[in-house]
């Protein structure tokens, strides 16, 4: 896996990954940047809602359970010195579907948690996760 990072103007960048995606990267005015884009942390935090899920998806779909959608909102804390990583991150799944199983479900965001999402495997080393979630049943 590889990725370039190429500085624009400011403080606004161009991320490309190997797998030919480019997406830009900007930081607050007060920091030099324009505000245009995602800050660095920011983007941390939506490779950790990707990835977790990309997994509660798939193990869901194995299940055979009937979901329709899956939305996660992650909120999070730093510390308050440099570096400012991390302290405590929530995550919150909304998965809808027909006829779901609680059980799956829970399952799903278990394994996610504690054994297949490399980025919280990676951030739980620097800050405490917790997760939930809610069922909705779907028309």
């Amino acid at each position: 896996m590889n990725v370039r990072i190429k500085w624009m103007d400011n403080m606004t960048f161009v991320g490309e990954t190997g797998s030919g995606h480019a997406v830009v990267i900007d930081g607050p005015p007060d920091h030099g940047g324009r505000n245009i884009a995602a800050r660095p942390m920011e983007m941390v935090l939506l490779g950790l809602g990707g990835c977790t899920a990309f997994d509660v998806v798939s193990i869901l779909k194995k299940a055979r359970q009937t979901i329709t959608g899956c939305q996660v909102e992650i909120e999070a804390e730093r510390a308050d010195e440099i570096p400012a990583v991390f302290t405590r991150i929530h995550v919150h799944y909304a998965v809808s579907g027909r006829g779901l199983s609680d059980k799956q479900v829970q399952r799903a965001v278990e394994l996610s948690a504690g054994k297949y999402c490399s980025v919280t495997v990676m951030l739980a080393k620097t800050a405490q996760i917790t997760h939930d979630y809610a069922l909705i049943e779907a028309r």
